[in-house]
């Protein structure tokens, strides 16, 4: 084992700036639904205020936030809008780690500018990548590159042909087609779109191993590996989100008052908001347990064992599954309101595609409770399955 640095924290000031943040993301989150990308002024501010580089190791510039810090943040920044969140999160996710990951050619090329590079793609389904000479030639199709159209680079998985070798591939836009193909139910301001990159060269160095927990630079935030970095990501985005719809119904349920038959006088709706509160509430409370015991392994200088793997995974699917019902709750309780369009019927759309991501399927779920029933013995974390 390395002597890797312990965990680095940047404290609140991150914090405080998305905070300042929130009423410019709100008054654009209605033209960034319609044009399918964050506007010009939103990513304009975010890169000013230092956002994207909320992930990004400390010795290139970057913040390089403990986990509970990017959550403070990310959930800050998906409360004013679940899409600006969602494109912060993954662009800063694969920024970091890139700059933790990646060689000193391409880190060099890569974080020189004025600003933080953005980089945007997909890590789940493979392309296919051949060897040549210090490098190789990577093809494939990927979908869901969320924040692609404000990106400077690709982030792309892909398996070496011949090999056991499986690789993330960082490549510049130029060698990238966008293929468009976002139309969605919700969070379609993310610009989330399918890819296609043809026999594009990638030197090594512009490469990664896709479980690699050792960085060769920053600390101990990126012993955990790009996978349950992602956990983080997904966690924080539905605790804004959640957090979004309870006040909106709150506002909406006590700008109607005192009328007759209205929501604010009916005692089913106090109950039924308590324990939407309540259920929110728990949710966010086992996010923040699992990832301050995470903390605690990584400042220690180890790695999380299985059952911390689990614990990340089902706070995860809990909270996003509780914020789907959340979602629920709120989207009937808002009558027409709720129906036509506006914040809450955005909030709504957005939870439930959400809900869709590869991190968080029953499969992962079903997985924990084989895990947590010790019926998985000897059985480590890969991707979304247990596998011996």
């Amino acid at each position: 084992m390395s002597d890797t640095p312990r965990l680095h924290t940047g404290g609140t000031t991150l914090l405080d700036r998305a905070r300042e943040l929130r009423p410019l993301i709100e008054s654009q989150a209605a033209a960034a639904e319609a044009q399918g990308k964050l506007t010009t002024p939103v990513v304009d501010a975010l890169h000013e205020a230092g956002l994207f580089g909320i992930w990004v190791p400390a010795p290139l510039g970057g913040a390089e936030l403990s986990p509970m810090e990017l959550i403070a943040v990310l959930e800050e920044l998906s409360y004013a809008d679940p899409s600006t969140g969602w494109v912060v999160m993954a662009t800063s996710l694969e920024n970091g780690t890139a700059g933790a990951y990646l060689g000193a050619e391409a880190v060099e090329r890569m974080f020189k500018g004025p600003r933080m590079p953005l980089i945007a793609g997909q890590g789940t389904r493979p392309g296919t990548a051949v060897r040549e000479g210090d490098g190789f030639r990577l093809s494939g199709q990927w979908s869901f590159a969320s924040g692609m159209l404000h990106s400077q680079y690709a982030h792309s998985l892909g398996h070496v042909e011949g090999t056991d070798d499986v690789r993330i591939f960082i490549t510049p836009m130029e060698d990238v087609k966008m293929l468009g193909n976002w139309d969605v139910l919700g969070l379609r301001a993310t610009g989330s779109i399918d890819y296609a990159i043809d026999g594009a060269f990638v030197p090594e160095s512009h490469t990664h191993v896709f479980d690699q927990n050792e960085p060769l630079r920053g600390g101990a935030l990126y012993r955990l590996g790009l996978v349950d970095q992602a956990l983080i990501c997904h966690s924080a985005w539905a605790l804004g989100v959640g957090r979004r719809l309870l006040d909106e119904l709150a506002g909406y349920a006590g700008a109607r008052a005192g009328r007759p038959g209205q929501l604010a006088g009916r005692d089913a709706f106090h109950t039924d908001f308590a324990r939407a509160e309540a259920k929110f509430r728990a949710a966010k409370a086992l996010v923040h347990e699992t990832w301050t015991g995470t903390e605690r392994t990584l400042d220690a200088g180890r790695w999380l064992d299985v059952r911390q793997e689990t614990m990340v995974r089902l706070a995860l699917n809990h909270v996003t599954w509780t914020v789907a019902d959340v979602a629920g709750f709120v989207y009937a309780s808002g009558g027409t309101s709720a129906l036509r369009d506006g914040l809450i019927q955005r909030l709504f759309r957005d939870v439930h595609t959400g809900t869709q991501h590869i991190t968080s399927s029953p499969l992962v779920l079903a997985e924990c409770g084989r895990e947590l029933a010790g019926l998985a013995p000897g059985e480590s974390w890969m991707l979304v399955s247990l596998q011996p």
